[in-house]
């Protein structure tokens, strides 16, 4: 008597076939069946992949339910999660997100200027004030975790946050520096929590994020951090390299002469809600007219010199850093400047800086331009890895009327490279991108490093080598 046949009889590849085609919760059940099925379901999940979605709907039920049957409709198992709810509760939405995704699954909350995604039923890629975008990733052969930065009832904790990272980044790859930090949180006082990171954390360690991103995650905290770090336990020979690569946009224009700081005072403006320093600066430089009232100067560049403990090198070094503080209010008479922001000393010097529509234009092309030749080396072979993904973090006042096109001129820069590829971002104040800028200092090949940028556009960019 002919015995029966049983799925066990489905082939390997006919199996795959299946399986890939399966939504992300029974998928995961799948994986569950048998040793040779969760093989099989390590092959279609062998790659990173990002999964995002945004939904308009006028309810955070209805909403929450379109993007997450869209992120979970194919393949995938979450590692991470970062949802962005606008004029919704950020509590009830906390309260969806943990029923749906397991309580394993590290996530970030919170709501933002704008959201820059596809549209979950329509597919249609633009930018929202309002709704919901949930995006979802999944890297092989690294482990994410959530680290808060607790604010109250006491100051910020910087060193032990620093020391939290390193502490997880070193019980999982042996390195006391991770793969990427992805930071979101509330501008005030991150200034300084930036600076000692990148100061912290070896250069290869990509830094991105987004400031004004208020977040619903933890009490007491100011800020989190999504940290991935290479797994040192991963199987030999099983899946290749996901690699991290931020890519930097900017969008101001230094002016005028620089000015060295002669004396900064702490202020409490109470109008503002906020803290701020009241600068006193003297011109450095040939005399000369510098007419302020003729430029729409909004910010200051601050460039400071400061020592610090190399990690790395494990001996002190100096480095030169840039940070930029929002202009409140200004006595050019006296001299006197109110700004934003902590961690101006005297020495320091700064320079006049202001939103640049055709800095931002050309900051556009030369990311566009990095993108391409980024594809190029994939394409000829020189270099086999593939972008799996990517996540924009952008000023707010860039938009469309700067490209002409219905879509955020930065995200179409990625959307025209990398078709097909998922993207998602979000609008905000402060964007929080690890690299370099020039100096206006001197004509010699100096830089200074810029974690808080203003105006600009930060690329977080996923993408594999087999």
């Amino acid at each position: 008597m002919a015995r029966n046949k049983t799925i066990e009889d489905v082939g390997e590849d006919l199996l795959q076939n299946i399986v890939a085609r399966l939504p992300a919760l029974t998928f995961a059940s799948a994986a569950c069946v048998s040793r040779s099925w969760n093989c099989v379901c390590g092959r279609v999940l062998s790659r990173p992949k990002l999964s995002s979605a945004c939904s308009v709907k006028p309810t955070l039920e209805a909403a929450f339910e379109e993007v997450a049957n869209k992120v979970l409709s194919e393949p995938i198992r979450p590692q991470f999660a970062i949802a962005c709810v606008n004029r919704f509760s950020l509590e009830e939405a906390k309260r969806l997100m943990t029923a749906k995704l397991s309580s394993k699954v590290p996530f970030i909350i919170g709501t933002s200027a704008g959201l820059i995604g596809r549209d979950a039923i329509s597919g249609e890629f633009n930018e929202n004030e309002q709704g919901m975008m949930l995006t979802v990733g999944f890297a092989p052969g690294l482990k994410v975790k959530s680290i808060s930065l607790v604010q109250e009832p006491q100051p910020f904790m910087i060193d032990q946050f620093i020391a939290d990272i390193k502490e997880f980044s070193t019980s999982i790859s042996g390195c006391p520096s991770p793969s990427a930090i992805m930071m979101f949180g509330r501008a005030e006082g991150l200034m300084n929590v930036m600076e000692k990171l990148d100061n912290d954390m070896a250069p290869e360690t990509v830094i991105v994020g987004a400031c004004q991103f208020h977040c619903k995650h933890a009490t007491y905290a100011a800020a989190y951090a999504l940290v991935f770090v290479m797994d040192m336990n991963k199987p030999p020979g099983g899946a290749g390299e996901t690699r991290f690569h931020a890519v930097l946009s900017s969008g101001l224009s230094p002016m005028g002469p620089t000015f060295k700081v002669v004396s900064a005072e702490l202020f409490d403006d109470e109008d503002l809600g906020q803290w701020g320093l009241d600068l006193t600066g003297v011109r450095e430089g040939p005399p000369g007219n510098f007419d302020r009232s003729k430029f729409p100067y909004e910010y200051i560049g601050v460039t400071k010199t400061r020592i610090h403990d190399d990690i790395v090198q494990k001996e002190a070094k100096w480095t030169t850093s840039l940070s930029f503080h929002c202009i409140i209010e200004e006595d050019e008479e006296d001299e006197y400047l109110y700004v934003t922001n902590l961690g101006v000393e005297v020495g320091d010097t700064y320079q006049y800086y202001y939103e640049d529509n055709s800095t931002i234009k050309s900051s556009v092309d030369s990311a566009s331009n990095f993108l391409r030749s980024f594809k190029k080396r994939s394409v000829n072979g020189s270099d086999k890895s593939e972008v799996c993904g990517g996540l924009l973090f952008t000023c707010y006042s860039r938009g469309e009327e700067l490209s002409g096109k219905p879509i955020n001129p930065d995200a179409n820069a990625f959307l025209e490279r990398f078709p097909g590829v998922t993207l998602a971002g979000t609008t905000c104040d402060e964007e929080i991108g690890r690299g370099y800028l020039a100096t206006q200092e001197s004509q010699e090949p100096q830089s200074a490093r810029v974690c808080l940028h203003r105006c600009s556009a930060v690329y977080f960019i996923i993408s594999y080598t087999p």
